[in-house]
């Protein structure tokens, strides 16, 4: 990012993280592999240690890019806004392949899983226990995290800290919840492609719980660190309208996968 300010535009000067952050997942996943055929896990925690540093560093720079050297300027929030509304689409059609694949196997079960859905021998999860507390969470977090935005652009601090604080916690629930859900499963993820359909959707979904987040705690630490004011506080902005497309995808998941297949 270039520290001129003769113009608004977003230039990217020299940054190691770039190419650290593609060759810390290649040792992820390179450890990864030799974690399922050697069983060793030195090489997968290093490759994990290595993107924990370099999303730090990253973070940290563009933080200070934002906040102390002026380079967000409207036109570069401008490109952020739609940089974030792209990634969004895209994480879009990456849940569309997961349901497409649930729909085509639930609408015309073939004989090898005995023609119905879900499989014989297949027990669902009951969608009125924790599917629907989860739910109820992440609904409440939708509704805190609105809150946390609209007290942020009436310049209130306070409010916007401790609805920040009750969205992550809720979301901390959240993974607690399908944690102990997935532990206590009847089926697993080879069982059928039903398990495989239902734990690669959910699962990954609740991956993006996690990463949306890290991302409100990032975005509640720099809050308290005086980073945002009314006027500039994207960082906030993209972590709600995260947060409130993966309340949406779950909605989805909750209809489909959990309600209507039970």
């Amino acid at each position: 990012m270039s520290t001129h300010s003769n113009h608004p535009f977003h230039l990217v000067t020299q940054s190691p993280w770039p190419l650290m952050g593609a060759l810390s997942t290649m040792t992820f996943l390179t450890g990864m592999i030799n974690w399922f055929h050697m069983y060793n896990i030195n090489l997968l925690i290093l490759g994990f240690v290595m993107i924990l540093m370099t999303m730090y560093q990253w973070w940290r720079d563009i933080a200070r890019e934002g906040t102390l050297q002026g380079c967000h300027t409207l036109k570069v929030t401008l490109g952020l806004r739609w940089g974030m509304i792209l990634f969004i689409v895209s994480e879009v059609f990456f849940f569309i392949a997961f349901f497409w694949a649930f729909f085509h196997n639930n609408l015309n079960p073939s004989i090898e899983i005995g023609s119905t859905w879900p499989p014989q021998s297949i027990v669902s999860f009951n969608p009125f226990q924790i599917p629907l507390l989860n739910t109820i969470i992440l609904l409440t977090s939708g509704i805190s995290v609105t809150w946390a935005h609209h007290s942020m652009l009436e310049n209130n601090f306070t409010q916007t800290k401790n609805s920040l604080i009750i969205t992550v916690l809720l979301g901390i629930y959240f993974s607690i919840l399908q944690a102990y859900e997935y532990n206590e499963a009847p089926f697993t993820i080879s069982d059928s492609v039903y398990g495989t359909s239902f734990f690669m959707a959910t699962g990954f979904h609740g991956l993006h719980v996690l990463i949306g987040t890290l991302f409100l705690t990032v975005t509640l630490l720099r809050h308290v660190n005086f980073h945002f004011s009314s006027n500039h506080h994207f960082g906030l902005e993209a972590a709600a309208w995260y947060w409130h497309f993966v309340d949406i995808v779950w909605l989805l998941l909750y209809t489909i996968m959990y309600w209507w297949s039970a």
